[in-house]
C-alpha cells in the first residue's frame, strides 16, 4: 500500500512535463541534487520507525553536494514532541548514487532515480541489532520553476486544520 502511494505521489510530482529521457537511474551527477528537498512520501518494510516520533521519520530540507563527493543533509526530525534541527554528512561509498552513514545503526543511502528538477527518490538500507529496515523516501524541488528558499511558504505550517490529522 505504501509503495502504491509513494508511486502514486511520484506520478503527481511529475504529471506537468514527462520526459523520460530525463530521468536518470545510474552515473549520477550528485552535484545537481544541491538545494532546497521537500519530502512528498515515504515507505517503510517497519512503519513504526517513519511514523509519528520514528527514529526513521525525518524532513530534509537541503542537500549539498560536497568537494569530496559526499552529500551534507540539513534535516529535521521530532524528539520528543520537539522539532529537532540536524546537519549530516553521507559519506560516498565506491559506487556511484551510494552514501553511508551511521545513525540509529549501519546505513545505506542510494539515489534510486531523479531528474534533478522534480524529483529524487532515495533508498535507505537500515541494520540496528541485526534487524534491517529498508525506507523508500520521494522528495520534490522547486527549481524548475526557478523558485528558492526564499520565496517558498510551507503551507503544511499555514494550514490550521494541518495539525488535526
Amino acid at each position: 500500500m505504501g509503495l502504491l502511494l509513494l508511486s502514486l505521489g511520484l506520478s503527481l510530482v511529475c504529471a506537468q512535463k514527462f520526459d523520460p529521457r530525463a530521468i536518470v537511474q545510474q552515473n549520477y551527477n550528485m552535484a545537481r541534487v544541491s538545494g532546497v528537498w521537500y519530502l512528498i512520501s515515504m515507505a517503510s518494510s517497519d512503519l513504526k520507525r517513519i511514523e509519528k516520533d520514528g527514529d526513521l521519520r525525518v524532513f530534509i530540507r537541503n542537500i549539498q553536494y560536497l568537494q569530496n563527493g559526499s552529500l551534507m543533509f540539513d534535516f529535521r526530525f521530532v524528539v520528543q514532541g520537539a522539532c529537532e534541527e540536524v546537519v549530516v554528512v553521507c559519506e560516498k561509498t565506491d559506487r556511484n548514487g551510494e552514501f553511508s552513514i551511521s545513525y540509529e545503526g549501519k546505513n545505506k543511502v542510494t539515489v534510486l532515480e531523479t531528474d534533478y528538477w522534480n524529483y529524487i527518490t532515495f533508498y535507505l538500507q537500515n541494520i540496528k541489532n541485526k534487524t534491517e529496515t529498508r525506507v523508500l523516501a520521494l522528495f520534490e524541488t522547486c527549481k524548475k520553476y526557478k523558485l528558492d528558499s526564499q520565496n517558498i511558504i510551507e503551507m503544511s505550517r499555514q494550514d490550521p486544520c494541518y495539525a488535526r490529522r
